[in-house]
């Protein structure tokens, strides 16, 4: 008896040809498509290399690896250290070596949020890197500058339960085309494993740019600026959430949205920014 031809697979290899059980022939293949990949990664990261070349993520000059500070601004970018306020995070000038301190600005006035970290302060270098990722599209800075605030925040993000950006305005964004508080956030939970939900607030009020306002001003401009959606307050229900933004001026901003987050049924609230204006002894 004439025996009946194996059975051709047109969509790849023909399995009549390779006697393998079911999906062991996709197990074979991982391993090449895996390096595929890497070899493709590879060879686009070499070519945007030569198009273009290293930079310091602050001065823009040239640097052996990318998205590094050259010595330079690195000399010159104030990383915070202790001693700091353990409320607000503002360095002190002077370590009384007391432990945990409280500045007395933090004691006048209470913040709505337990506590905040930034990496560094708000001088010549923090300035320029923040001004390049918001203002001339360089995204690809939020990637590096996000690693700075993990390290600068890592007990905020240990026990945070899910991280969330400051929101801008839909008007400011579709002017913007971005959020960068919403990068940096994203890039954290995405290297911590937490849970990233721009959702659970949303800013409702246009409020005017807070640059050359008084403290009380700022506060004042963003009365009722934020709410949680009434879709997003079943999951907030007793979260700790780390609230992001690239710049703390006053805390005004961090502020109201941590009232807003508390309000709308947060357990508690943690700040975690890029950099923060200090002034000495805050």
């Amino acid at each position: 008896m004439r025996r009946p031809k194996e059975p051709f697979d047109r969509r790849g290899a023909g399995r009549g040809l390779f006697k393998t059980p079911s999906g062991c022939h996709l197990r074979l293949m991982q391993p090449l498509r895996l390096f595929f990949e890497n070899c493709c990664r590879t060879f686009r990261d070499a070519a945007l290399t030569l198009v273009y070349p290293p930079s310091c993520t602050g001065c823009g000059g040239a640097t052996a690896d990318a998205h590094a500070l050259c010595p330079a601004c690195w000399t010159r970018l104030t990383l915070i250290e202790q001693p700091y306020c353990s409320r607000l995070g503002t360095p002190f000038s002077v370590d009384l070596g007391v432990g945990p301190l409280i500045s007395p600005r933090a004691i006048a006035e209470p913040p709505a949020f337990e506590r905040a970290r930034a990496v560094a302060v708000y001088d010549e270098v923090a300035r320029r890197m923040v001004h390049r990722l918001k203002y001339e599209d360089r995204l690809d800075l939020a990637a590096v500058m996000a690693r700075m605030m993990e390290t600068a925040g890592t007990e905020l993000v240990t026990e945070a339960d899910c991280v969330v950006p400051v929101p801008l305005h839909r008007l400011r964004l579709w002017r913007r085309r971005f959020n960068q508080a919403a990068l940096l956030a994203k890039a954290i939970a995405g290297h911590k494993g937490r849970s990233y939900d721009p959702g659970c607030l949303e800013r409702v009020k246009a409020t005017r740019s807070q640059v050359g306002l008084s403290r009380p001003a700022r506060a004042a401009n963003l009365q009722g600026a934020f709410r949680v959606p009434e879709a997003a307050k079943a999951r907030l229900q007793g979260r700790r959430v780390l609230l992001v933004d690239d710049v703390s001026t006053t805390g005004a901003t961090a502020n109201a949205a941590a009232r807003a987050l508390l309000r709308g049924g947060a357990k508690a609230v943690d700040v975690l920014t890029f950099a923060v204006v200090a002034a000495e002894n805050s």
